[in-house]
């Protein structure tokens, strides 16, 4: 799940146009002026019952095009770094590092709904979902089941893009909210390189 999640945010790239609703003119906005950013993400996973099951936090930043780093610093450490090409997940417990294209690993994820992947709307039902405690909220379905997520909501408010809801097959419920944005800075682009650590196992499609 946690990988999954972690293509969530981190690379927020131009999107064709859409509906004209609210929330969408406030995607439209955010991401039409913010090229690069920079912030901190606390993720929460509810069970259908909203009792909570796994609580993370840790930082992002992304580099438009197709470029982010994902750090988990607590309470496990693990790093997803897309390169513009490939997705690397490092998982520093298990000393183990996965990797996909970049294509493959997004698909119809959140990170496609965010990153603005070319075909995203065929990839997702694109609608308005109204206000809510103080936020305008995109609705996204994937429209494939192998998606994994039934449902994708995004909440805007003054910051831009500032928590994302998901909600899979099973009722589980992941909010992940965002905070301490920095848009439009200097990032160095060594930032979205890397490089498995020595003695790590590889896995995947190098």
């Amino acid at each position: 799940m946690r990988r999954m999640i972690g293509f969530a945010m981190a690379a927020i790239l131009a999107l064709p146009g859409l509906l004209q609703a609210a929330s969408i003119e406030r995607f439209h906005s955010f991401i039409r002026a913010t090229s690069s950013a920079r912030g901190e993400f606390e993720q929460q996973v509810f069970d259908r019952n909203r009792k909570l099951m796994q609580s993370a936090r840790g930082t992002f930043q992304f580099l438009r095009p197709g470029r982010f780093r994902w750090d988990y610093v607590a309470p496990n450490e693990q790093q997803i770094v897309g390169d513009g090409t490939r997705v690397w997940i490092y998982d520093k417990d298990l000393n183990q590092v996965s990797v996909r294209r970049l294509a493959a690993a997004l698909g119809s994820t959140p990170a496609a709904l965010l990153a603005g992947s070319p075909g995203i709307e065929k990839a997702f039902e694109l609608s308005d979902a109204g206000a809510r405690d103080g936020r305008e909220w995109m609705d996204a379905r994937p429209r494939e089941r192998e998606a994994g997520f039934e449902r994708i909501r995004v909440g805007f408010g003054a910051a831009g893009a500032e928590v994302m809801e998901l909600v899979d097959y099973f009722g589980q419920t992941t909010v992940l909210r965002f905070s301490n944005l920095v848009r439009n800075p200097e990032l160095d682009s060594s930032v979205f390189r890397f490089t498995p650590p020595p003695g790590a196992d590889v896995l995947g499609d190098r």
